[in-house]
């Protein structure tokens, strides 16, 4: 594994004078080579597993609290054989206070499809990484690029907010990806595959330094002399007004306090002691529930519950894809 290649920079595709893709390539490039952060899952020996694992943790999760979890984690579960060969409800213990703890999940049955179709090895190809559980395009494309070293358009939050300003010349992309983004990724990727996987790093680690959500530093930015929101006086944003996620009395705090309780314990809990967690009894049960649906907590007799022991895949969403990398 290898995203920090040596090679030049290579393209044939063109969009404008300002932000010819070579140009663009050149310079972030230069700029990662000086200031990239050394994190575990960008070395050599981090594997094509701790790649995935960084990935499943960083998905709206800072780097500085995934930071502790992913070195515990891959001294527990070094191999995805070593995390199938687990109860599922060990990856939610372990999972801590990372958020979305149906990642933790998603991540299991990823590690028991990998040991039970490939060996035991994450595969390289992308259409089998997509066909994993728990695995949507992003991961699938970041694993390929970041761990195999394929070119791939990798976009999460940062390379999208990058592009939007550098390229299209607006403070933020939309909320979703829309498929002009994908357009414009796949029309800015280098023809080299190891340029493309060193460009993909590249240009997330920048919109996670520099061309932040707030506060940019364009002074520091390899690029600013060529961005088109910046060129333009930096329009204020047009869209619908983006707002923070709430935590606070939501029915994921509820969950994540009832979650808690069932990690410190080393067995089944009794509903009595659930009940102390929130005083307020129908968003309780409500957040009880929708535990209990997501596969996350399994009620037993007698009014108990615990962490899960048997090993469903789970279904829906699984939180936001994509990671924060802040």
């Amino acid at each position: 594994m290898n995203i920090l290649p040596t090679t030049p920079p290579v393209s044939t595709v063109s969009t404008n004078e300002t932000t010819e893709p070579a140009v663009l390539h050149e310079s972030v490039i230069g700029w990662f080579g000086e200031h990239a952060r050394d994190l575990p899952w960008r070395r050599p020996e981090a594997g094509a597993w701790g790649v995935m694992v960084s990935e499943f943790m960083l998905q709206q999760t800072p780097v500085s609290r995934v930071l502790p979890v992913y070195e515990q984690w891959l001294a527990r579960w070094p191999r995805p054989a070593d995390l199938a060969a687990d109860a599922p409800g060990e990856a939610v213990r372990a999972w801590g206070r990372l958020g979305y703890p149906r990642r933790a999940l998603r991540l299991h049955g990823a590690a028991l499809a990998i040991t039970e179709r490939h060996g035991g090895d994450v595969p390289a190809d992308h259409g089998q990484l997509l066909a994993l559980p728990g695995i949507g395009e992003y991961t699938a494309a970041a694993v390929a690029s970041f761990a195999y070293g394929q070119r791939h358009a990798v976009l999460d939050t940062n390379v999208r907010r990058v592009f939007a300003r550098a390229v299209t010349g607006v403070q933020y992309p939309p909320t979703a990806t829309t498929a002009a983004e994908r357009r414009l990724a796949r029309a800015l990727l280098p023809e080299d595959e190891a340029t493309a996987a060193r460009w993909a790093a590249a240009s997330m680690e920048l919109g996670a330094l520099v061309c932040t959500a707030k506060n940019e530093t364009c002074v520091r930015c390899p690029i600013a002399e060529r961005c088109a929101w910046r060129l333009a006086g930096k329009p204020a944003h047009q869209g619908p007004a983006r707002r923070g996620q709430t935590y606070a009395g939501t029915d994921r705090q509820v969950r994540g306090r009832l979650l808690a309780v069932l990690r410190e314990a080393t067995g089944s809990v009794p509903r009595a002691a659930l009940d102390v967690v929130w005083p307020e009894p129908v968003q309780r049960a409500r957040a009880l529930d929708g535990l209990v649906a997501d596969g996350l907590v399994e009620p037993l007799e007698g009014g108990c519950y615990r962490l899960p022991q048997s090993r469903p895949v789970p279904t829906g969403p699984s939180g936001p894809e994509g990671p924060v990398r802040s």
